[in-house]
């Protein structure tokens, strides 16, 4: 914990996903959108292994998934499916690499977090992973290893940078109330004990010892306390989905530390404000809390809402543009 409470975030970065196939022109967005902040991107329209459940699966170490019509389905050898999945990553690597030559300061890495991945892998019952307790844990186990190396390889050709790991966790809030479905689709799996879920997430987050993590999810009602406790660095959230009820876990969160990266910018293409309309409801709730201004821009970073594997291109560019903006709006005018 000591790497991430010493760590200084940048104002503004991307989420993971971007629309296109075109790994080099992802890669040229990414980096030339943010230069403080840049991160490798995810381009799921390259069909399966390039989506994010795929690309994190192949990342596992001896466990290996392949596509069944109901999803990735865990094998006993890595197939086809495995390799392309290892194959896109790579070439992203490459391109990422390309674009990164000589560069120092913060880059960000995505791969989803092990309840999100438990939810949506499947044993080979066709049962999700999160049906089974040692399963779970396996699968925690095989991902910490697959992220070491992955952090391992991004080091090697970007050694410049300050790696910041992000965990994609989208069914962490499903995961701890039990809204998971079956494969059947008419039962729910059990909810999971929350000191088990807390548990497995600070394995994981600790793979990561000399950085920071960021655990993201779009979803409503993200546990900030039991992320916090976890050990992550910073909480990644769609702004727009906050209600009141969220006010004393983000105060708290805030005044830890812990920074928070508000999703103001639409995810897929939308008519966009201006940037300082689009971080208004930042410095509101920051009144609201009753918290001082001037820490505005030590506390937030700007993102899209997620990530924007669903937008034109062109707004895609033009959305992680509207982030640095309206950032440098927030630290301009905090009141």
């Amino acid at each position: 914990m000591s790497a991430n409470s010493q760590f200084t975030f940048a104002a503004a970065t991307g989420v993971g996903s971007l629309p296109g196939g075109d790994a080099r022109e992802a890669a040229k967005t990414a980096t030339g959108s943010f230069e403080d902040f840049p991160f490798l991107p995810e381009l799921p329209a390259r069909g399966p292994g390039a989506d994010m459940i795929g690309r994190t699966a192949g990342m596992l170490v001896e466990l290996y998934a392949r596509v069944e019509p109901s999803g990735w389905r865990l094998g006993d050898r890595p197939g086809r499916d495995t390799k392309r999945a290892r194959s896109w990553l790579g070439e992203d690597l490459d391109a990422l690499e390309e674009f990164t030559q000589g560069f120092e300061g913060q880059l960000k890495v995505q791969a989803v977090g092990p309840w999100t991945l438990a939810a949506a892998l499947e044993l080979r019952n066709g049962e999700s992973v999160l049906s089974d307790p040692g399963a779970c844990r396996d699968l925690a186990g095989s991902l910490a290893e697959g992220l070491r190396e992955h952090l391992a390889e991004v080091r090697r050709r970007v050694p410049g940078a300050q790696l910041v790991l992000q965990l994609d966790e989208p069914s962490l809030v499903a995961v701890l109330r039990g809204q998971v479905r079956t494969a059947s689709g008419y039962r729910t799996h059990r909810a999971v004990d929350r000191q088990v879920v807390e548990s497995a997430l600070r394995d994981v987050v600790g793979v990561h010892a000399d950085g920071p993590v960021v655990v993201h999810s779009c979803a409503p009602d993200v546990p900030f306390a039991l992320l916090r406790r976890a050990g992550a660095a910073a909480i990644s959230f769609d702004f727009s989905l906050l209600t009141e009820r969220d006010d004393d876990a983000i105060g708290e969160a805030a005044e830890a530390g812990t920074r928070l990266f508000a999703g103001v910018v639409p995810g897929t293409d939308a008519a966009l404000s201006d940037p300082a309309g689009s971080v208004m409801g930042v410095r509101t709730l920051w009144r609201r809390l009753g918290l001082h201004p001037g820490l505005l821009a030590e506390a937030v970073t700007v993102t899209p809402a997620c990530g924007l594997a669903g937008a034109s291109p062109e707004y895609a560019r033009r959305a992680l543009a509207h982030c640095v903006q309206a950032a440098r709006s927030l630290a301009d005018n905090p009141e």
